[in-house]
């Protein structure tokens, strides 16, 4: 294996290319008694539409998260029941651009990852399990619809892009998962379940050639063809200016977001992602001058906040929370960010935020998962996300003001509300 040293994060990194094509990366942590395993594919609620076998596939909507939920599925029984009688604690998740499955535990590592392995990678459904699972999808759909949060987040990318499937539930609905089928299932799996497409991540007390050889024993030795997808030719402009919706609610609450322009896989991912990070820092974060501004006004509370956001092909950044005001909250965001580009930032404020920004990546190498995370979206994005020192040293105030500059404009803005239901 390739050992790659960050001698300003105190990490190496352990890496290597198996002949099948999966890409395995291992953070030995010896002084840990915690070994923590991460198996994901670039495979996620956005990849609807793909090439299988030289055809043009068009899946349901949910279908990433409904094969994540059916893969814990065995002949003999079920892998999350084995994996916890091993004393590890297993879970998984689907996201726009990826499915992860993964473990925690102190004991029975080698086990453990064996029977992970090897769940993941040989799918096990049949007619009969497949409609019992749309009945318990159905009811999850059905609890998060009725979820003020998500109606505001998922109508807020349904305002924001016309064409792109980031527009898409990663849950599909109720009516779209009806149309799952075992086979529907199998063709996903062979197509984005084959270890080309994957990444194995492993971070805690582990031996990394270890690891390596036992994937090597379990996984398939051929590794896939490349899947062409299609995420749909999305238009610079917006789909609506906003969108309202009234629910079961005692205040108002809001989203408001720009479509930013997307950057393409490779190094440059990484430094528009710290830039957003910065952006949103700067415009609204707790110590910028705006957000004090509109908590002492009563605008915004406790629950304000926002985010920097790139999937494939798209990109945006939000902010929001509860307002009685949330048209003019959005007002006043947008009016800031013409006017950081107009004067600029205090110098003090922006070296804070900077050095704030950087402080708070270094604690994320804390957290074993969110190493694991970092290294899966940077090899899936085209980037190394443990370089993020040298950008921070790259980054000045005015490219900060470029990014606002660029992307948050008020032609690039929409508004989600939800409002109380009127008595």
């Amino acid at each position: 294996m390739k050992s790659v040293r960050y001698e300003r994060l105190g990490e190496t990194v352990h890496q290597e290319t198996l002949p099948n094509g999966l890409e395995i990366r291992v953070v030995p942590k010896p002084e840990h008694a915690r070994k923590y395993a991460f198996f994901a594919t670039r495979y996620g609620g956005m990849d609807t539409r793909f090439q299988l076998n030289g055809k043009w596939l068009d899946t349901p909507a949910g279908i990433a998260h409904y094969l994540e939920h059916k893969m814990f599925d065995t002949k003999e029984g079920n892998a999350l029941q084995e994996l916890a009688k091993n004393g590890a604690e297993p879970n998984a998740f689907t996201s726009n651009a990826m499915t992860g499955y993964y473990f925690d535990s102190t004991d029975h590592f080698d086990e453990n990852l064996e029977i992970l392995l090897s769940f993941v990678s040989v799918p096990w459904f049949t007619d009969e399990s497949v409609a019992k699972e749309q009945g318990i999808i159905g009811q999850e759909i059905r609890m998060i619809e009725d979820n003020p949060d998500w109606q505001i987040y998922v109508r807020l990318l349904r305002a924001l892009y016309s064409v792109s499937t980031a527009r898409t539930s990663i849950a599909g609905t109720v009516e779209s998962i009806s149309h799952i089928t075992a086979e529907t299932l199998y063709d996903c799996h062979r197509a984005f379940y084959t270890p080309s497409n994957m990444i194995l991540t492993v971070v805690g007390n582990v031996d990394p050639e270890r690891v390596s050889r036992l994937a090597a024993r379990v996984l398939p030795r051929e590794g896939g063809p490349a899947v062409p997808r299609d995420y749909g030719d999305e238009p610079e402009t917006v789909a609506r200016r906003e969108t309202r919706l009234a629910m079961e609610v005692s205040s108002p609450q809001f989203l408001t977001g720009w479509k930013c322009l997307p950057v393409p896989e490779g190094e440059d991912r990484l430094r528009r992602l710290i830039l957003g990070d910065l952006a949103c820092d700067l415009l609204f974060g707790e110590s910028s001058p705006l957000y004090q501004r509109l908590y002492s006004q009563g605008l915004i509370n406790s629950s304000f906040g926002g985010d920097f956001e790139q999937l494939p092909g798209v990109a945006y950044l939000y902010a929001g929370g509860e307002s009685k005001e949330p048209r003019a909250v959005a007002e006043a965001l947008q009016q800031e960010a013409d006017r950081l580009v107009r004067e600029g930032v205090e110098e003090d404020f922006f070296r804070r935020t900077l050095r704030a920004s950087f402080g708070s990546s270094l604690r994320g190498l804390n957290s074993f998962e969110n190493i694991a995370v970092s290294l899966t979206e940077g090899r899936f994005g085209g980037y190394d996300p443990f370089r993020f020192p040298e950008v921070f040293d790259s980054i000045t105030q005015e490219d900060v003001l470029d990014f606002l500059r660029d992307n948050v404009t008020a032609d690039r803005a929409v508004l989600s509300e939800i409002v109380p239901k009127e008595a």
